[in-house]
């Protein structure tokens, strides 16, 4: 096609024994915005690390303005003016957004910093970004730090623009900027690929949409003419229900107190600043809040595995006397027969162990049980299998590694093993992240199960849509702060977003 920036004929990429795309087909054109969706596992990711560079094909060609090219390095990307934009950010956090812009590039003579600053400039105001060239990268937001990628890239020449799950972290006003921009970029000519699961984004912004399953291209679809419905269920293969089913609260018995909590980090500084509120069994209590505003942190010293200052007291289902946990390890929270589970962030660095199989995994949870000086590995064994049939995880066997597993795999694993201690309190903190529209479901509906079983479920997410159609009350966090405690049936995305940048009034729901 005339129009075609670049073409994609038959790539083929394998790992081992599994084809992560198989024989891919399609065309990135001039002046669009194309949106690539696919459930985790589908190949989206890769396909896109071999147009950028990082993995080299087994086979297919790539078509550049026509032309077959070989791309064997993501500076060979960058030559042919494609730049990739990924999750997670490729900066170097004691530099610069100026020194950031040429590193790795060979110049003549000195670096000029000024030089470096002017050219941003000019692309800052020809895009509608706004970057301090002399800010350092580590004094940055999320957006900020976001901005500095794209701009590194147009400085950089870039034609074609890949951004890997762009608004995953961003507030709603934040992702209103970043949607113009990319416009403003769309009328200039550029090409821009957004890999995101986000479907209301995808209608919003794109032009087109491609979808792979199981490493399929599985066809092209113009945006205004399909719907979030059609494009899941050819994500997925068959018809899926996207709905949220919000039970009411019937009876909420408070189970945790959380009084004047404060955290400071090892720098220093108070991540958390006299936090208070209380959490209620058969609710669910959302967290929101700019990714660093302290949520990680309240999570953790609920857990026992940060260390704060303040009151957390929680009130056992049988009515007995409550117990304080601050200053109580994750072991002795355990022996005190307080049944509290955390799902953390880091899936394979707190909570699993990706050299371990799926049986040894949930063994985590019970080693310490028994009184024989040998573990049981029968039950885990049980418990993994179980997961493995109920939660519909993709894997060869219970013996196989969790590092080889997907993303969303390796969160129903996790999720699975923590929902079947029975707790009282199930913590999540971004239970979804980069996880495909149907592993969210699965996962919303195991916190819907829980606080219907009467546990008090407190998730942390990023997604204000899922926040406000799942949670009960939604508490949210800016700057270490509690800056609001909202009726998650009554707000609004916009409302928790002002909140989330102080600029809201906030209003207190104590239900």
């Amino acid at each position: 096609m005339e129009n075609a920036a670049i073409q994609l004929k038959n790539l083929t990429k394998k790992f081992g024994s599994v084809i992560a795309n198989d024989n891919v087909s399609l065309e990135i054109r001039r002046g669009e915005i194309l949106a690539l969706l696919g459930e985790n596992g589908s190949g989206k990711t890769t396909l896109m690390n071999m147009l950028s560079g990082i993995y080299y094909p087994d086979g297919g060609q790539i078509f550049v303005d026509g032309k077959e090219v070989i791309i064997g390095s993501p500076k060979e990307a960058f030559d042919l003016g494609i730049g990739m934009i990924h999750q997670h950010f490729k900066l170097v956090d004691v530099l610069t957004a100026a020194e950031n812009m040429v590193l790795g590039i060979k110049e003549n003579g000195r670096l000029n910093t000024k030089t470096i600053g002017d050219k941003m400039k000019k692309i800052c105001e020809q895009y509608g970004f706004n970057v301090d060239p002399d800010k350092k990268i580590y004094d940055m937001s999320v957006s900020e730090k976001q901005t500095v990628e794209i701009v590194k890239m147009l400085y950089r020449g870039a034609d074609v623009l890949i951004l890997d799950e762009p608004t995953a972290v961003l507030t709603p006003q934040e992702t209103t900027k970043l949607f113009a921009i990319l416009r403003n970029m769309k009328k200039d000519g550029k090409s821009v690929v957004i890999i995101t699961h986000k479907l209301n984004e995808v209608m919003e912004l794109s032009d087109r949409v491609s979808v792979l399953r199981k490493g399929v291209h599985v066809g092209d679809f113009n945006t205004s003419e399909t719907n979030p419905q059609e494009l899941t269920n050819l994500m997925v293969g068959h018809a899926v229900t996207l709905n949220i089913e919000r039970t009411k609260c019937e009876n909420p018995v408070k189970r945790l107190e959380i009084k004047n909590l404060c955290c400071v980090n090892d720098d220093g500084v108070k991540v958390l600043d006299d936090i208070n509120f209380e959490a209620y069994s058969g609710e669910v209590l959302g967290i929101a809040g700019i990714s660093g505003c302290g949520q990680k942190e309240l999570l953790e010293g609920i857990a026992g595995l940060q260390k704060v200052s303040g009151s957390i007291e929680f009130y056992p289902p049988d009515g007995s006397e409550k117990k304080e946990l601050n200053g109580k390890s994750p072991k002795e929270i355990i022996k005190c027969g307080i049944a509290l589970s955390f799902v953390p962030e880091d899936r394979l660095g707190m909570g699993l162990i990706g050299n371990m199989d799926l049986a040894d995994n949930m063994m985590l949870r019970s080693y310490n049980k028994g009184k024989s000086p040998f573990a049981d590995r029968k039950t885990p064994a049980k418990l993994a299998e179980k997961v493995v049939d109920e939660l519909e995880v993709v894997t060869p066997g219970i013996n196989v590694p969790v590092r080889n597993l997907s993303g969303g795999n390796v969160q129903k694993i996790l999720v699975g093993r923590e929902i079947a201690s029975d707790p009282s309190v199930l913590m999540s903190a971004y239970a979804v992240r980069g996880l495909d529209i149907n592993t969210s479901y699965t996962i919303y509906n195991l916190m819907n199960e829980q606080k219907n079983n009467g546990c008090a479920v407190i998730y942390v997410g990023e997604d204000l849509d899922v926040l406000v159609e799942l949670c009960d009350r939604i508490l949210v966090l800016c700057g270490g702060k509690v800056s609001g405690i909202v009726d998650g049936r009554t707000t609004t995305k916009e409302e928790v977003g002002l909140l989330m940048t102080s600029l809201g009034g906030g209003k207190e729901d104590n239900l």
